[in-house]
């Protein structure tokens, strides 16, 4: 049995609304490989000497920045997009993360959707750091879609260098997962673990709690020799507890890891 050296990764947004703090606690606890620091509205997240001393603390990397790009982090790191990107990627360059994620802008966005796709290749091609934009979806009210991403929510009908693909957000886009993965081809460098039934709404499930091919994806990552890192994202608001929601990010990393091995080395 072959384990890949593909780092499993813990978001701090997986204990959302409990503290950056606490997502290196309980990633270090478990056995996961790194963080990736989702910026939003805990101070900690935005602060990098705050999480450099939690990286040291637990003795724990932060392999990845998640931009603030969300509707609740539109005023985190001023409201202008592009600065919240330079300020991502030094964040990236301080702390050793490799990659940055960004989402597609939104479009009411309209002068930073126009300059998006050239501005993310200029900056990419200014640092080592991946600029990985992620795929998002179509808004859905009753029978309606709503296009709140532009230049657009599939983000593989734009010439970036490389991509994050999120299986929760392919559930909500009602796509198929190695489709996607095939069209992003070698420019796939990030992975957003979770799961989801198909619904309406962005649910970041536990992995195999859905109906997303999670554990055929991880091997399929395996066989192919992926060299990015696959991130648990995944929503435990409605733990209980802390030891409840405990519970489900140890689930989540032993499904990850388990799937990732491979029954013959990769060649």
């Amino acid at each position: 049995m072959h384990i890949p050296d593909t780092k499993v990764v813990l978001s701090t947004a997986s204990v959302y609304p409990a503290s950056t703090a606490v997502a290196f606690e309980l990633a270090a606890k478990l056995g996961y490989d790194g963080v990736e620091v989702m910026v939003w509205n805990d101070p900690v997240s935005q602060d990098l000497e705050a999480l450099r001393r939690l990286s040291d603390a637990h003795q724990l990397p932060i392999l990845a920045v998640h931009a603030p790009c969300l509707l609740i982090t539109q005023r985190v790191w001023t409201t202008d997009p592009w600065t919240k990107l330079v300020r991502a990627r030094a964040a990236a360059e301080k702390l050793g993360a490799s990659a940055v994620v960004v989402h597609p802008p939104f479009r009411w966005q309209r002068q930073y959707a126009r300059e998006f796709v050239e501005g993310i290749s200029r900056m990419a091609g200014e640092t080592d750091v991946r600029f990985a934009v992620e795929n998002m979806y179509p808004w859905r009210y009753r029978d309606r879609e709503v296009l709140a991403y532009s230049p657009g929510w599939d983000v593989t009908d734009e010439d970036y260098r490389h991509f994050t693909i999120d299986l929760s957000h392919v559930a909500t886009s009602r796509i198929d997962a190695f489709a996607m993965a095939e069209r992003m081809g070698d420019r796939l460098a990030h992975v957003h673990l979770a799961d989801g039934s198909g619904s309406g709404k962005d649910e970041h499930l536990i992995p195999g709690r859905g109906k997303q091919p999670c554990a055929e994806f991880l091997e399929h990552l395996a066989r192919t020799g992926f060299d990015g890192h696959v991130v648990l994202e995944v929503n435990t608001r409605r733990a209980a507890s802390p030891a409840e929601r405990e519970a489900d990010l140890a689930e989540a990393l032993a499904f990850t890891r388990l799937h990732l091995a491979t029954p013959s080395r990769v060649r």
